[in-house]
């Protein structure tokens, strides 16, 4: 059943108004029973585009050609960033140039704008409402708690008599003056909360039409404001004021009766952190065991990453990145473009395989067999991948004089955000060409296994230091630490390789040691991947095997 229609709303023909409509003229945009398709369509037969009125709008709407004027713009120049047709890509205008599919960046920017829309729909709107709910229930409880003051100063009224009366007046008169300055700060910042909210929901129904829009230009030009929302406004802290009476000598009331502490304000700066699905509790296994072991045929295995449940991708110190499935009957091989080995790879969230090549510093993207360059460095080299859970690509990258070291996070080949040095304006990370395999964690943090550092590096979202982990003391894992692999699991917690010491550290979110896996014979352990069912995949480097370790319970 279409779900844009219920039971109880029929799409009907918008010719003859009464029948149910089977059909949808793509470029006219209007609903169509079989009988008024003819009467439409003639006598323009040719520009009419009549499909099932469950694909409508599924007909893209691509801009004209400027020089060839009956010509549709499938494609843009990536060199002059103009739309253009495919006679135009073998003009002498556009020689030499690239050129990019715009059925592909329609596609990509509608995903962007899907992604947009239920963050902003389910999440961060959520959170405004959350705030404004506070503020109002603060705003409510004003005259609450006023009361209760105004209930201690009449107490301490009685106790001192008439002669006390016009003290207490006076004092009753700055706390009400109090309340108006305590309500007027709520007020502003409620409604502060509310012009953003106004203005979010504005922002979510431009999102609900462009989803719905098939027109090309607007929609690949779409720039997403969540960016500006995720900075929540601060949390605010307003106490009522107390009263202290005091005990004293009569002639003195005037002046010692007490005091009102002074309206306290002060803003608390909040976060917003995208919510992520809860999660069973899994627990560790006493003993991990090993479910499979492919042999991938690679010199020197490397990377590993999971396609699904059922099949994986393999590098090594060759140009073949190869596809397994679990029971490792090879599915497919590619080569790099450079005949050069890929350093690592990963799997974006429409299935198609990354890998990045040291010697084009560039970052590929193969999908249905076409190997596509997305990201080139100028003065950088890429080392290691991550695709986040947002979609957007995390890419580890050293200098060309091995002297510094960054991670770039990517949406598309757009920077998004660096992270390379904390507070004090120190690195991050060793500043060399060593590995520095990523992950993202449930809870967001970016976590580097950093060799040349000897230890996990992880930040926060936003790209602060959360903690360094520099190996656990054990009498029998007696090599220094040197992380070569990092994952981690529903769980939050991080998996990272010790190669030298041939074994997996656990830790949880927050860096404490857990255990080791050094009980599947493990040799050189290098990188590791998670599927979404927490299976544990390790490459074995120099024996070329590929190990699914189960280890949670």
């Amino acid at each position: 059943m279409d779900p844009d229609y219920s039971a109880q709303d029929v799409a009907r023909c918008d010719l003859c108004k009464t029948a149910i409509a089977q059909s949808y003229c793509d470029f006219c945009h209007v609903n169509l029973c079989k009988p008024c398709i003819g009467e439409h369509i003639s006598p323009d037969y040719g520009k009419h585009i009549i499909v099932a009125i469950h694909k409508r709008k599924s007909t893209l709407i691509y801009p004209k050609c400027e020089t060839h004027q009956n010509e549709d713009c499938k494609y843009k120049c990536q060199d002059c960033s103009s739309f253009v047709c495919y006679h135009c890509t073998a003009s002498l205008t556009h020689s030499g140039h690239k050129f990019l599919n715009l059925e592909e960046l329609f596609s990509s920017s509608k995903k962007h704008i899907q992604y947009d829309r239920e963050e902003l729909d389910n999440n961060i709107m959520q959170e405004y409402k959350e705030i404004a709910i506070d503020l109002e229930n603060k705003i409510a409880n004003l005259d609450v708690e006023y009361k209760k003051l105004k209930t201690e100063l009449s107490k301490q009224r009685e106790e001192i008599h008439r002669e006390v009366d016009n003290a207490i007046h006076i004092m009753e008169k700055e706390n009400d003056e109090i309340k108006v300055k305590h309500h007027s700060i709520l007020q502003k910042h409620l409604d502060e909360i509310k012009q953003l909210q106004s203005l979010m929901q504005q922002t979510l129904l431009a999102l609900n039409e462009m989803e719905e829009s098939n027109e090309v230009s607007s929609i690949i030009q779409y720039s997403s404001k969540n960016e500006e929302f995720r900075k929540l406004p601060p949390k605010v802290h307003v106490s009522v004021p107390k009263f202290i009476p005091k005990q004293t000598e009569r002639e003195e009331f005037c002046r010692l009766i007490g005091k009102l502490t002074p309206l306290s304000t002060t803003l608390e700066e909040r976060v917003f952190t995208a919510k992520k699905p809860n999660t069973s509790v899994r627990e560790l296994l006493d003993e991990p065991e090993v479910l499979n072991t492919i042999n991938a045929g690679h010199k020197y295995l490397r990377s590993v990453t999971c396609l699904n449940e059922e099949q994986i991708w393999t590098s090594g110190m060759t140009a073949d990145i190869k596809c397994f499935n679990i029971q490792g009957v090879l599915q497919k091989t590619i080569q790099t473009k450079s005949d050069d080995m890929p350093l690592d790879i990963a799997v974006d969230t429409t299935g198609a395989l990354l890998y990045c090549d040291v010697e084009t510093r560039s970052v590929y993207k193969v999908q249905n067999d076409q190997t596509e360059e997305i990201i080139t460095l100028q003065g950088w080299k890429p080392k290691n991948l991550c695709v986040t859970s947002s979609g957007d690509l995390l890419v580890t990258m050293y200098s060309d004089d091995e002297t510094q070291s960054k991670v770039i996070r990517y949406s598309g080949s757009t920077v998004k955000q660096t992270i390379q040095f904390d507070d004090e304006g120190q690195p991050l990370y060793s500043g060399n060409c060593c590995i520095k395999y990523i992950s993202e964690n449930r809870n967001l943090d970016i976590c580097m296994a950093d060799f040349g550092a000897r230890a996990v590096v992880v930040v926060i979202q936003t790209g602060k230091l959360r903690f360094k982990y520099t190996g656990h003391p054990s009498p029998t894992k007696n090599k220094p630490f040197k992380p070569r692999g990092i994952t981690t699991d529903s769980q939050g917690r991080i998996l990272t390789a010790d190669r030298e010491n041939h074994c997996i550290h656990i830790l949880d979110a927050h860096g404490q040691f857990l255990r080791y896996i050094d009980n599947c014979d493990l040799r050189d352990p290098f990188g590791l991947c998670v599927d979404n069912n927490d299976s544990l995949f390790v490459c074995e480097q120099n024996k070329g095997n590929v190990k699914k370790i189960r280890y949670l319970k």
